[in-house]
Order: structure tokens, then sequence, then C-alpha cells
């Protein structure tokens, strides 16, 4: 463990000179960007002074770093509201969005992965094959408008946009969320469900599973114990890395069912050259996979006992 995190936090420090770099690389005079309207030379030098973009990049950077380790992220130069206290007001939201779009995904794929495997060479298993390549080859903004078109405006059984937080009326909430986190969840339950399919065909190839099924052992508890929980490896780290990917991905469905969550503000950022807010955003993204595949890492050992983190060999 103390090695994964020491891996962690020289990631998460290389994470931090990425988006700080990249941010610096965009075209044009950043203090041109946070001054706004009030371009002459008095006001340029003064944001130039209040934002130390004076000082040589590597102090600069040195102060960010510092700054960001206390958890000061800036302020947005448009609102001028801290950057921190914007995060904390989008997160939830996407949070909430990325959560349930991950268990739609997991109890899809898992459920088709596992029939496509145990009938293989059926109908079922044609089924599921054709779902995952669809799953795959449908962009979600596409799936997103149909969403809204057919089952939001023609059939309303689910509102085409707004959002109600979860502790004012869960619900409602739930009522917003379901349909954002089907369309987002769709791609990823293909990607399960085709790892999901073939790690179950290689567990049910092996000899344990036919001692299993020599002892008398009936099906669900081979398939179901033995199997499956020897397929969730390749699984669970599909899922970790997806978990991340659905945090900064969705953006696009985020903007299409008009939730205020990272996508709002990550796009609302962007056109309006907010530096800080990028910087937020971007930092906040890349923490995220950082700690997610640590937890991943450190969740193999959970499912298979003889994996370890480190070994006494290492």
């Amino acid at each position: 463990m103390l090695h994964r995190l020491a891996q962690s936090a020289l990631t998460l420090v290389l994470a931090t000179i990425v988006v700080f770099a990249g941010v610096r690389a965009l075209p044009g005079d950043p203090a041109l960007a946070l001054a706004g309207e009030e371009r002459d030379p008095a006001s340029l030098a003064a944001v130039r002074e209040r934002y130390g973009l004076n000082d040589p990049v590597w102090l600069q950077y040195l102060h960010y770093l510092q700054n960001s380790a206390q958890g000061d992220l800036g302020r947005s130069v448009r609102t001028n509201i801290p950057v921190k206290d914007m995060l904390v007001s989008a997160l939830p939201v996407t949070l909430e969005l990325s959560l349930l779009a991950l268990l739609v995904a997991g109890a899809v794929g898992l459920l088709t992965g596992i029939l496509a495997a145990v009938r293989r060479g059926r109908p079922a298993e044609w089924l599921a094959n054709g779902f995952a390549l669809v799953g795959l080859s449908v962009p979600n903004f596409w799936l997103g408008l149909m969403a809204i078109l057919y089952l939001s405006v023609a059939l309303r059984l689910f509102p085409a946009s707004g959002h109600t937080p979860f502790f004012e009326n869960p619900v409602d909430n739930l009522h917003h969320m379901v349909l954002p986190a089907v369309v987002l969840g769709t791609g990823l339950a293909a990607v399960i469900m085709r790892q999901t399919r073939s790690s179950m065909l290689e567990s049910l190839g092996t000899d344990y599973i036919r001692t299993a099924r020599a002892k008398g052992l009936n099906e669900r508890a081979v398939v179901g114990v033995h199997a499956l929980r020897n397929s969730l490896i390749v699984v669970v780290t599909i899922v970790g890395l997806q978990l991340g990917a659905l945090i900064s991905g969705a953006v696009v469905t985020e903007r299409i069912f008009g939730l205020p969550g990272f996508g709002k503000l990550t796009v609302d950022s962007v056109f309006q050259r907010d530096y800080p807010v990028i910087q937020g955003v971007v930092l906040v993204t890349a923490t995220a996979y950082i700690v997610i595949n640590l937890l991943v890492d450190l969740l193999y050992s959970v499912i298979d006992p003889r994996i370890r983190v480190t070994g006494a060999e290492t």
C-alpha cells in the first residue's frame, strides 16, 4: 500500500505539472483574458502583479502547487467566486450521474456477459453481442437526443432537462437522473459485457470448474461463485478505468440534459477563458483517475487473496 501510495503521489505531482503547463500553453496573453474589458496598461500590470504572472514560470508553479495543497485553487476571473466552491457545487451532480451510470452499466453488462458465456452459440449470445455492438457504435450525444425526443417529448416519461438536488427531493432527483445515467452507461455496459463474456469463457474452461462440476455442485454455484469471482479481476480493472472516464466523459451528457455538473462548468470556463476554473476542473479529474486506480489496485487482493499489491518476494 505504501508503494502504491508513493506512486500515486508522484503521478499526482506530474499531473499538476501537465495541468499547469497546458493552461500556460494556451494561445494568447493570460493577462488579457484575466483583465476582461479593463485592458489599459495600468490594469494589465495590476493583473500580472496580482496573479504572479511577472514571476518566473517555475516560481508560478511552486505557488500553484502550494495553494492547491492547501485547497486554494484561486478565484474565477468572471464571477470572482472561489474555484473550490464552484467545484464543490458541481462535483456532486457529476459523481451522482457517474455512479448511477456505473450501476446501470454494471448490472446490464455483467448479466448479459454471463448470459453470453453460459449460452455460448445460442440466440442469447447473439443478442448480447448485438447489444454490445450497438452500445459501442452509437455515440452518447445521438443516443441522448433520441432519448429526449422519444422518451421525454413524445411519451413524457422523463424530464428533458433540469436537476433537483438529491436531499431536497430524492424521487424527483432520480426522475431527472435516470435517463442521463442510462445514456451515459450504455457504452460502458457494452465494454463490461464483452470483458465479462471473455473472462467467463476462459474461467469456464479451466480445471477447477470441471472439478466443481464433477463434485456435484449445481450450475448456479459453479457459474456464480467459482467462475464469476475469478473473472472479476479484468472486469474490476475495466470498471475502475471507465469510472474515471465517466467523470470526465459526462461533459457531453450533462450538456445535452442541462445538468449543472462538471460538463457545464468545463464548457463555460473554456469558452470564457477562465483559466483558474479550467485548472481546477482538470486537476480534480486527474486526481479522480489516480485515486480510482489506487482503489482498484487495492481491491484486487480482496477479490482474489492470491494477489497482493506488494508481496514478500518484492
